[in-house]
């Protein structure tokens, strides 16, 4: 049952790409444009660093799968794609490893294929520590994700209905192992409350995970015969809301959920992400062209994310959360709701600008 429901998952998660349409509440963000706040390119850089940790890019593949031979096929690709452009990697709940050791190398690939690359393994919130620590070790992973998904299994056929002891078990693995741990959500949001436990929590960092890209709790009610909880569809905040809503939380955030091509990219790095994920349009290019066509996919983000920081004026992406934004629409109601000032957002360059001279110079 466990590895038909991974193939499944990539099925309906396919689907759902191949048809989603509604509002993507990126596209209630929007730049200022400053015609001469441009920059040349040899100025720009795409290394990040937060919370110890240095990638070479913003961009990362997120979680997707794994656990059976068509999804040891589908890792073997995004590893092989992450090797030759030097994004993260993530893999898929190892989960389907602890149930059944013999589905090892289906996880285990995405460390052969790319050896030197930065792996994250990924567990929820059940996982035992000695579990967690198995799942480290297959991947000889550089960080733990671990999920929380209570919309997912609620949803699930066959899901968890247990969530109470999820905070102290967070507590214990991120005491117990040695590599940076990131707490996940998989398209339903982190709120600002959430992000503020996770730091008390000892966690290093949060990666939104939020909702507009797959719908976990779609997926899940469309493995019910009868459907019925549909009414879960669409559950949660946006990543664009958990973004602004994380704002001076003390805790580094990664960007993921609904994230379709560069510009939402930089949308994400300018509300305060330190890096921004991307699972089914990846998947999507994978499964149409193999990995030669996701590598060019990659290639062609990275280099238009350049791009639009040189015009920005934005030499490294951290740079890109000094830039002026403006807020609309359902997303702006979200932040009155929440306290948040765009205002501000809209003005940020202005307070940037005391710090130079009238030659453009740093003081």
């Amino acid at each position: 049952m466990s590895a038909q429901r991974k193939d499944d998952h990539v099925r309906l998660a396919m689907e759902q790409q191949d048809t989603r349409s509604g509002i993507n509440q990126f596209d209630e963000v929007s730049f200022v444009h400053h015609a001469l706040a441009g920059i040349d390119r040899p100025q720009v850089s795409l290394d990040t660093t937060f919370a110890g940790i240095s990638w070479q890019v913003p961009l990362y593949i997120n979680a997707m799968t794994g656990g059976t031979a068509k999804t040891g096929v589908i890792n073997r690709g995004l590893a092989i794609a992450a090797r030759e452009t030097g994004v993260p990697i993530a893999s898929g709940s190892v989960h389907a490893y602890f149930k059944d050791p013999t589905c090892a190398d289906t996880f285990r690939v995405l460390r052969r294929e790319n050896p030197h690359g930065f792996v994250m393994a990924n567990v929820n919130a059940t996982a035992s520590v000695a579990d967690t620590q198995r799942a480290i070790d297959l991947l000889e992973a550089d960080a733990l994700q671990i999920h929380v998904n209570t919309a997912q299994e609620t949803a699930m056929p066959e899901g968890d209905r247990s969530f109470g002891s999820w905070v102290s078990q967070l507590e214990k693995i991120t005491a117990a192992v040695d590599v940076p741990v990131i707490v996940k959500e998989v398209g339903n949001g982190l709120s600002r409350e959430t992000v503020l436990t996770l730091r008390q929590l000892g966690v290093r960092v949060a990666d939104l995970g939020g909702r507009g890209g797959t719908d976990f709790a779609r997926i899940e009610n469309g493995r019910r015969p009868l459907g019925d909880y549909a009414f879960l569809h669409d559950w949660g905040q946006s990543t664009a809301a958990c973004l602004l809503d994380a704002q001076d939380a003390g805790l580094p955030v990664l960007a993921s959920g609904g994230v379709r091509h560069p510009l939402d990219a930089a949308r994400a790095l300018a509300m305060g992400a330190s890096g921004v994920g991307a699972s089914g349009v990846f998947l999507r290019t994978l499964l149409d062209g193999g990995a030669e066509a996701l590598i060019a996919q990659i290639t062609n983000w990275l280099d238009q994310l350049a791009a639009l920081q040189t015009m920005l004026g934005a030499r490294t992406p951290t740079d890109l959360a000094n830039k002026d934004l403006m807020i609309h629409g359902t997303l702006r109601s979200f932040c009155a709701d929440r306290g948040i000032d765009t205002g501000r957002l809209a003005r940020r360059s202005r307070s940037a600008d005391t710090l130079h001279d009238s030659t453009g110079r740093a003081r």
